[in-house]
């Protein structure tokens, strides 16, 4: 046994170097799928477990999945290069207002597809708005940093924008329409606070007036592509092309909304995700007349053993009594006090995220919360805490969420250099005042509502 615990702890710790140090710009499921190898190899997760495991994590890794590849699509439509040129021209020329026309693009993104293909679509993008604007590199940090920071945290609002929340949600047994009625309103409402605290802290950092871009952002993606949507640059053009692209937005949206319909009738919400990301997918055919191939292969199918191996590690430091600790030091708090109860395990998740990284630290204190006998309702209110502390908390540090490893990844690829100093001057504000400030509005929410 102490050797299982030893070997257990080894294990997940070598992972986490392996992750976050990336040699050779390896992806995370290499690292993760190696540590779980051996994990199953030593019999440390048995058979059953990882049935267990499987029925956790499939749905919610389809789902993620099908709407990457919408993401993927829609970025093959021109669809993203189209809304940086409208962020440009509803800027008009004020440096302040683009930081708030970002501010929404990511959160949107998010909103609409996930955190994670957020980051991996919209930075390359924005790096390319802010060079085409001329802005210098000092110039460009602040909008690629709250970009990402917004980008990352707004997943919070609604369970299906973060693989982990979702594996998570089928844990505790709760559906994706509660999640929303519980935590929508008080993280978009922290969501919104944190973006105005980041805006005080940075508005004397950005510039006053744009400088004219060098091109037009829109057309230089249409022209250098084979493009149905292609044409003479003229008022028209933009004009059809602009109808099009609200088009497929609403219907992006409208299978949005079906997926929390589905889970308030209880229907699988994969399918949903599925079903919209296929008819995207034909709807590209038709209108692309290219094969689907190329988006399949842009796709990161990567997460799927990402989510599963990292799922097998975090059973074995379950087997190993890692949870047995937590729940003897926690479950005393937890039984004498909701609110402290809320602050506590949301701050130990924040802890934990930006040592560990969200995904373990969510998924261990998921499982702890599940073996303490708790009520409905307080088992709710802690996860959703345990969330906050997840996808708003674990920022603190660059490290914290896989979303901001995939961000500095992109960035280094891009020559664009973010220094730790640049990060933590603005996170080791924004981060701590807007965790607690969402963690008060959820227990006063519940509190109001349930």
């Amino acid at each position: 046994m102490n050797f299982n615990i030893g070997m257990t702890v080894f294990i997940f710790a070598m992972t986490l170097i392996f992750i976050f140090w990336r040699p050779r710009g390896v992806n995370e499921a290499w690292p993760t799928s190696i540590g779980a190898g051996i994990i199953l190899l030593t019999g440390i997760v048995s058979v059953d477990e990882i049935i267990d495991i499987l029925s956790k994590i499939g749905g919610a890794s389809i789902t993620i999945i099908a709407t990457i590849v919408m993401a993927v699509i829609l970025e093959s439509f021109g669809f993203f290069h189209w809304a940086a040129a409208r962020i440009a021209d509803l800027a008009k020329g004020s440096g302040h207002r683009l930081y708030w026309y970002i501010q929404l693009l990511c959160f949107l993104m998010t909103f609409l597809f996930n955190n994670d293909g957020s980051i991996l679509i919209t930075t390359p993008i924005l790096i390319l708005l802010l060079k085409n604007l001329r802005l210098k590199p000092h110039q460009q940090i602040p909008y690629l940093l709250s970009g990402a920071l917004i980008a990352t945290a707004s997943s919070t609002p609604i369970g299906v924008s973060n693989i982990v929340n979702l594996i998570a949600l089928k844990i505790v047994n709760m559906s994706l329409y509660m999640y929303t009625a519980m935590m929508f309103v008080p993280a978009t409402l922290g969501l919104l606070f944190m973006s105005f605290l980041m805006y005080l802290l940075l508005k004397h950092k950005l510039p006053k007036t744009l400088p004219p871009a060098f091109y037009d952002l829109e057309e230089i993606f249409f022209t250098n592509q084979f493009h149905p949507l292609k044409g003479h640059i003229s008022v028209e053009t933009k004009r059809k092309r602009t109808q099009f692209m609200f088009r497929v937005l609403a219907f992006v949206l409208g299978i949005r909304c079906l997926i929390f319909v589905a889970s308030y009738f209880s229907i699988p919400i994969e399918i949903v995700a599925v079903l919209g990301s296929m008819t995207l997918l034909i709807w590209r055919w038709y209108h692309l007349r290219t094969n689907p191939v190329d988006i399949f292969r842009k796709t990161p199918w990567h997460i799927l053993v990402f989510a599963f191996s990292m799922y097998v590690i975090i059973y074995g430091l379950n087997n190993a009594g890692l949870t047995t600790i937590l729940v003897s030091l926690f479950e005393p708090i937890i039984n004498n006090s909701l609110f402290h109860a809320s602050f506590i395990m949301g701050g130990l998740i924040s802890i934990l995220s930006n040592i560990f990284n969200n995904h373990p630290a969510l998924m261990v204190g998921t499982i702890t919360i599940t073996s303490m006998g708790l009520d409905p309702i307080t088992l709710k209110t802690i996860y959703l805490a345990n969330i906050i502390g997840s996808d708003m908390g674990s920022l603190l540090l660059p490290i914290g969420t896989l979303a901001s490893l995939i961000w500095m990844h992109i960035l280094k690829e891009k020559k664009v250099k973010i220094t730790w100093k640049d990060y933590l001057s603005l996170t080791f504000i924004v981060v701590p005042i807007s965790t607690l400030f969402t963690l008060w509005l959820l227990y006063y929410w519940i509190q109001f509502i349930f």
